[in-house]
């Protein structure tokens, strides 16, 4: 995917917010930390558009990213970060929950966990209510880079077997360093959106 146009539009903390121009959405999914700014980074070639921190639970809203003004990458609030509030954690979980639940735009989630690590109990219940709602996933092991390759199909053994990953649900290994997995990742993504690709891996 050659990606000549990546624009931050809004970050919404609810409907009324959200882009009314009807392109299709793919959101971003994951414990805090886990890499989602850095993944939306290395899939747009772009080192700063969306803000990496290393202090978790620094995304509070649903930031929309614009790609090539075909569709949109939505970075959602990162779960599983204790020094939140219960209060604010069950506020972000309602607006997440009713995005994810209402938005018809919406054509994926990607689902990142970090590949260094058995996924958490937070990982394990966001998978488990997507498939309950038959919400299509694509489940990304980011950090690649950060454990030999020697042992990246034992890691991703782990990751299915402790999330059950479904059959028809895809599993990407991606490096935000590297850029491993981007090209995977992309072919996904466009047919999941309906977009089309060339023989090259860039849109028509």
């Amino acid at each position: 995917m050659n990606v000549t146009q990546a624009e931050f539009i809004i970050s919404a903390v609810g409907p009324d917010q959200y882009p009314e121009d009807g392109l299709p959405e793919v959101a971003l999914a994951g414990r805090s930390n886990v890499g989602k700014s850095s993944l939306i980074n290395k899939m747009i070639q772009r080192k700063n558009l969306a803000r990496t921190s290393s202090s978790p639970g620094k995304t509070q809203t649903l930031n929309f990213y614009r790609i090539n003004g075909e569709l949109y990458f939505v970075d959602l609030p990162g779960y599983g970060y204790a020094k939140v509030s219960k209060k604010q954690r069950e506020e972000w979980g309602k607006f997440i929950e009713s995005y994810l639940l209402k938005r018809d735009r919406l054509r994926m989630v990607i689902m990142l966990v970090d590949v260094r690590h058995p996924p958490t109990r937070d990982d394990a219940a966001m998978y488990d209510w997507l498939t309950h709602y038959e919400i299509p996933i694509c489940v990304v092991a980011t950090k690649a880079d950060k454990i030999p390759r020697s042992r990246w199909q034992k890691h991703i053994k782990q990751v299915k077997e402790t999330l059950l990953v479904r059959g028809t649900d895809s599993v990407v290994l991606f490096s935000s360093e590297t850029g491993l997995g981007r090209d995977e990742l992309w072919g996904l993504i466009l047919e999941r959106t309906g977009q089309r690709q060339n023989g090259e891996g860039e849109a028509d």
